[in-house]
Parts: structure tokens; sequence; C-alpha cells
């Protein structure tokens, strides 16, 4: 239930489920209560509207991505922990494992593996979809592996659905091993300061390595020339925005519960 309510509900207050929903009001209220529908239409536009704008989108992504970030060195650490998100697993006719915008998650802690900055690589992740196979934290092990990472310097915790879990059975996870000291963290870098908090939230000691931005770095239109289309609604720009929606939403609940 927990799940559904985290996952699933918050999906009709995004722009798309909005907008669905009030063309839905708009549709039903047509013939009898016209000035209802009227409204539900504008209000179903403007949701797609703002919500496919390049702006908007772009403040949102960079509001998060802007507030932790790596620092310059990264320090050597006792382990490097990947936030799974980004790897679904092999579906025919598919010939390997799929990787999505995320996966510079574990391409990125792979890379800072071979780099020397920890002797463990720490993966953290479930199957929240009902993709069949092993586990995502399997599934990066696999891509990890592909990179020259030795299956003695990998650590699986293969159970979480959910970023407070990621830090709970991560904590578990460490300290069965014996593992202590400063950590570096790695996931998206609009997803850091949730998933930052939750994890000091269980006393880890953590370094955010962020990566996978979304953002263009900058919110400042290039120019009167290019204004036209970043008003223009554009589904790429609805699709980020609907992700920082998500992002926001989760901050908002893990505060709430008092995690953050």
């Amino acid at each position: 239930m927990e799940l559904f309510i985290s996952k699933l509900l918050p999906l009709f207050i995004y722009p798309l489920g909005l907008a669905c929903l009030g063309l839905i009001v708009a549709m039903c209220c047509l013939w009898k209560q016209p000035r209802i529908a009227a409204v539900a239409m504008v209000i179903s536009f403007g949701v797609l509207f703002l919500g496919g704008n390049y702006v908007v989108a772009q403040n949102l992504t960079a509001a998060l991505e802007r507030q932790n970030p790596a620092p310059n060195p990264l320090p050597k650490v006792a382990a490097i922990i990947v936030l799974g998100g980004g790897v679904r697993g092999q579906i025919p006719p598919s010939p390997w494992l799929d990787v999505n915008d995320a996966g510079d998650r574990i391409l990125y802690g792979a890379k800072l593996w071979r780099e020397g900055y920890a002797p463990y690589l720490v993966l953290s992740g479930g199957r929240v979809d009902s993709t069949p196979g092993a586990s995502e934290a399997t599934d990066m092990a696999k891509i990890a592996q592909a990179w020259g990472v030795p299956i003695t310097a990998i650590l699986l915790e293969p159970n979480s659905r959910t970023t407070y879990e990621n830090a709970q059975f991560t904590q578990e996870l460490l300290q069965k091993q014996a593992i202590s000291g400063p950590v570096l963290l790695v996931t998206s870098a609009w997803h850091m300061p949730r998933a930052l908090g939750i994890f000091r939230h269980f006393n880890l000691d953590v370094v955010p390595a962020p990566t996978d931005y979304r953002s263009n770095g900058t919110t400042v239109l290039a120019g009167l020339a290019a204004i036209p289309f970043y008003l223009i609604p554009d589904a790429e720009q609805l699709r980020l925005t609907t992700i920082m929606l998500k992002e926001y939403f989760g901050l908002g609940v893990y505060w709430l519960r008092g995690w953050l």
C-alpha cells in the first residue's frame, strides 16, 4: 500500500494526469454546464503549456541539481554506493541489459572504483516494476563487471524499492560487512538532495558524487530569437517537469515523516 501511495497515486496530480482529469471533467460537463467545461479545458491547457515549457522544466531541475555538488577533489572513501533506477533487465529481443538516462549512475560508480576511490562498490536496488529476472542490483553488477570491476569488490543490496529502503538496507549491509567511515553516494544530481538526507538520517557519513545532470546549467534564454522555441510546449520538457515534480513530492513526503 505504501508503495502504491508513493509511486502510483501521485500520477494523477502530475501535468499529464491532471490535464487528462481536466479534459474528462470538460467532456462530462460540456452540454449541461458549459462554463465549467470551459474552465476545465483552460486549466488543462495551462497545465500542459507550463509543464512542457523549457524555462519551467529547466528551473525546476536546476534548483535540485545545484544543491549538492561533488567536492573537488573527491576524497578516498571506504565504499562507493550506487543507487538503482537506471537499469532494466533483459527483455527479448534486446540482446542484453537496457539502461535509461539514469544509467549514468552505475557507469560513473564503476569509473570511480576503477580510479581507486574505494575498495568496494555497493549496488543498491530491487525491482519496482514488473520487469522479469534478477534484482536491479544484480543487473548493475553485470554492467560493473563488464567495465572491469571484479565480483570480489562488489557488494549487493537487492531488496530496496524506495530511496528510504536504499539507505536502510545499505546501512545494514555496511554494518554486517564491518565497513565504516565515509562513503561516496552516486545517484542522479536531481535525486541527490533526498538521497543524501535519508542516508544521513541513518547516520552514514556520505559524500555526494552526483551524475546524470538533466539541466543545461543555466536558465537564461539565449537571445530573443530562441524565445518562441523555449515557450512552445515540448514532450521532452513535459517529461522532465514530471520527473522533477515527483522528486519534489518525494522530498515533501520525507520531510513530513521526519526523515530529512
